[in-house]
């Protein structure tokens, strides 16, 4: 049990695991695309990371450790883009951390996570550019569009087990709990139907056994569930499609 409190505390509420989780979805459509690199993964990991923390240590006395961990964290995001990639690739990343400053940014008067019904999609939004643009020499439609449906459906999973606390208008509080399933089940199957008809066939089904227990994993979200249920198992659904892969090609 200690063990577990510990891997939790030092994994999960650390941010790592979900950064990882958002980088495995991210190697995900390299591979599919033939465009893996180490060094664009390492930048992923470190965006994701930084980002997080970010978010998380807001009004707390450790945020201005967070910004100078983050101000080292720009500046090797930036090398590696340097010298690995392009200028043009800096200005992508910039962006994007930009768009990530706007979703959840204390100073702002009204940011992105204040907006009722607009966190899901815009969390949706920057995961899918992570993925179809920053690692892509260009933009690709199909890959954004099953990103951003999937995981879109994977934050209203968060949005039930949070309904009590928000303090903002969110689709469980306006249409329920059920209904915020059956809309999370279609946003899954729509990302399953196009990844059917624009991935090659190994990740298409990679991305069809994902969405098989992604929608099990919907149906039993319950506001009383433990918060490990959502921040380990739900988060996990984004690193299914890489881990599904890779069982197909060494087993």
């Amino acid at each position: 049990m200690n063990c577990l409190k510990v891997l939790k505390k030092s994994v999960i509420d650390s941010q790592v695991y979900v950064s990882l989780m958002g980088t495995l979805f991210a190697v995900f459509f390299m591979l599919e695309q033939n465009t893996f690199r180490f060094p664009t993964v390492l930048l992923l990991f470190i965006t994701y990371f930084s980002g997080y923390l970010y978010t998380k240590y807001q009004k707390t006395k450790h945020f201005y450790k967070i910004l100078i961990l983050n101000f080292f964290a720009g500046l090797i995001s930036a090398a590696l883009i340097i010298f690995n990639h392009n200028e043009i690739r800096l200005l992508k990343w910039f962006i994007i951390v930009v768009l990530g400053l706007l979703y959840n940014s204390f100073f702002l008067e009204t940011y992105i996570r204040k907006i009722p019904l607009l966190k899901v999609f815009y969390v949706g939004l920057v995961w899918a550019l992570m993925n179809c643009w920053l690692t892509l020499p260009e933009f690709d439609s199909p890959i954004f569009l099953i990103s951003f449906l999937f995981i879109t459906a994977l934050v209203l999973p968060f949005d039930i087990r949070d309904m009590k606390n928000d303090t903002v208008e969110t689709f469980p509080k306006i249409i329920g709990v059920q209904n915020t399933k059956y809309l999370a089940y279609l946003l899954v199957f729509m990302a399953c139907i196009l990844s059917v008809f624009y991935l090659k066939y190994e990740f298409a089904l990679s991305f069809f056994l994902t969405s098989i227990l992604t929608f099990i994993l919907i149906y039993f979200s319950e506001n009383s569930n433990k918060d490990s249920y959502f921040s380990f198992w739900v988060e996990s659904c984004s690193a299914l499609p890489f881990l599904f892969s890779l069982i197909m090609k060494y087993f």
